[in-house]
């Protein structure tokens, strides 16, 4: 057995040897670091092989071991390093092909995972950039939905402003030409000028709103308010409309049922939603507005009988400016279609929910929100 001294000696000097190369080869890869990674496995696979080399030669040198026997386990290092090189390249290769079928199918459109089998680290690469680029297509879906809904809001807008300024502008040249004068018409014209101004206005403000909800800009004054409250202040705003549709107006809800809103804006997708069910609600019908608890959350529903609407037009009803076989959006002959949208923003933005399905004589619209801690 080899003294101490002996074999920290050998241990130092095989690792200066090894060492030495070790940089070399660090010094190397790194002005490769741009070539293929085939090329850089054989330089790791080299300096692997000239390091256990080094270190044998250097070893023989301080154990004066025979030429033969230094040769002979040089020329093993050798072999295995030969061997090494082999699978290093075939290794390399292999990778090459892998990320050249990955690049092969990024610049491919749609984007389809190859079908050659990949290393784990780019497997998951490839499985990360499936789900992006489909996140990418359903986005570029939103907004051309988007988009085609800005047009047919700027469509619909345009002509539900052309109609009230055509009529407001007719009244006016009315009255200030003297055509109009006798007094009962003169009140009448400039009753039915404020009716036209108010749902003008009533428009400008959608308009308005929606974007705000749009652009992230709605800012929200939350406070906690009883759910009981907002469905009575709901009730209690349709009652005149309801009462000249002849439509009655319903509404119950759980007391002391908390939550965290701007009760102005909650306030308001309700009324939306009363008011499109009075408007296509027919006469001598009803309205139900309940609230409650179900799975932690606070659901309000709003159901009317408004006879359904088309299967093909539930999906759609909240889009900006959708029109389906009957409007369902208040206002003056059906609006510029910003109800709705306007509705289901504000429960977004309250992170919420809010969906509409038919049932029995018309249809149910669903709104959920969080219910307010203790």
């Amino acid at each position: 057995m080899l003294p101490l001294p002996a074999v920290l000696d050998v241990v130092l000097s095989a690792g200066i040897a090894a060492l030495i190369v070790g940089v070399f080869g660090s010094a190397l890869l790194w002005v490769l670091r741009a070539r293929p990674i085939g090329v850089q496995l054989a330089v790791v696979a080299s300096a692997t092989v000239l390091a256990t080399a080094a270190g044998i030669v250097v070893i023989t040198l301080k154990m004066y071991v025979s030429t033969h026997d230094r040769d002979v386990a040089v020329t093993v290092v050798a072999v295995a390093g030969l061997v090494g090189l082999a699978v290093s390249w075939m290794l390399g290769r292999r990778l090459a092909m892998a990320n050249r079928a990955l690049v092969d199918a990024v610049r491919s459109e749609p984007f389809v995972r190859p079908a050659l089998t990949l290393p784990a680290e780019l497997g998951e690469l490839s499985l990360e950039l499936e789900a992006a680029y489909r996140r990418l297509a359903e986005a570029h879906e939103r907004e051309q939905a988007l988009e085609k809904s800005r047009r047919e809001l700027v469509a619909w807008v345009s002509h539900d402003l052309r109609t009230p300024l055509a009529g407001l502008r007719a009244m006016a040249e009315a009255l200030e030409d003297g055509v109009v004068d006798d007094p009962q018409t003169v009140a009448r014209y400039h009753s039915r000028i404020r009716v036209e101004v108010d749902r003008l206005a009533e428009m400008v403000d959608d308009l308005f709103e929606l974007s705000r909800i749009h652009a992230g800009t709605l800012r929200l004054s939350r406070q906690r308010v009883g759910l009981d409250d907002l469905v009575a202040e709901a009730v209690a705003g349709a009652e005149p409309l309801a009462r000249a549709k002849g439509v009655r107006v319903h509404g119950s809800a759980a007391r002391g049922l908390p939550l965290e809103v701007d009760s102005t804006e909650v306030g308001r997708a309700l009324r939306n939603l009363v008011t499109n069910a009075i408007r296509h609600t027919p006469s001598d019908g009803s309205i139900e507005i309940v609230g409650a608890v179900r799975d932690g959350r606070v659901e309000v529903t709003v159901e009317d009988a408004c006879g359904g609407i088309p299967a093909d037009d539930l999906p759609r009803v909240f889009d900006v400016a959708f029109r389906g076989e009957t409007a369902r959006t208040p206002g003056g002959g059906g609006g510029a279609g910003l109800g709705l949208a306007i509705t289901r923003g504000i429960v977004e933005a309250h992170s919420g929910e809010i969906g509409v399905v038919n049932t029995g004589p018309g249809c149910r619209f669903t709104i959920t929100l969080p219910l307010a801690g203790p």
